[in-house]
């Protein structure tokens, strides 16, 4: 059997260099999921390693497939320097174990919460999960295994996060190209919604 994690973090290098810091954290009753942190100009990045290892199921499945099935990390992006976004860590790596512990399957378009600020003072506590394929590139598995997508995720404001739940992920994509909104500021106000 292929080492996933092994091929994910050799993806991870190539799109975005060496990670400068990485932490590990394990719950319990699933596997350990490792964030680690690339610094490139003004911006940090954060991906998760570790929760493409196993496909993620769907929870109606009576059985989970333990070769076919979805695989993803998640990718967070902010600029450096402007809060403490080394705390988004342990969050992150909830998110990660969501699949295994939660039964979801994280795709684009998805919410996702953690119940707190990301990082101290952040004015999100969730993420809308994006498109993968521009920052770092799908990595292909043999088959039957699907290929590993990184995910990247933009952070959503409480009340941003309440009118996706409305109106959808597209319109507040949309919402937030239109007004220019700087996604990667870690202490941006929320989009004007009207």
């Amino acid at each position: 059997m292929v080492d996933v994690l092994a091929l994910v973090e050799a993806r991870l290098h190539t799109a975005l260099g060496e990670p400068d810091a990485r932490a590990a954290v394990t719950f319990l009753g699933t596997d350990r999921i490792e964030v680690l942190r690339f610094t490139e100009g003004g911006i940090v990045r954060y991906a998760t390693l570790g929760m493409s290892a196993q496909p993620m199921a769907d929870p109606t499945s009576a059985l989970a497939d333990p070769v076919k099935g979805p695989r993803a990390e998640l990718v967070l992006s902010v600029r450096a320097g402007l809060a403490d976004t080394d705390k988004v860590l342990r969050p992150l790596a909830v998110l990660a174990a969501s699949p295994q512990v939660e039964g979801l399957v994280v795709a684009p378009g998805a919410s996702l919460d953690v119940g707190e600020p990301l990082w101290p003072g952040a004015p999100f506590s969730s993420v809308l999960v994006a498109e993968p394929g521009g920052l770092v590139e799908d990595l292909e598995l043999d088959a039957p295994m699907d290929p590993v997508r990184f995910l990247p995720l933009l952070p959503m404001t409480t009340n941003e996060a309440a009118w996706k739940r409305v109106r959808g992920a597209k319109e507040l994509e949309e919402r937030w190209l239109t007004q220019g909104t700087d996604l990667r500021d870690p202490l941006r106000r929320s989009v004007a919604l009207d």
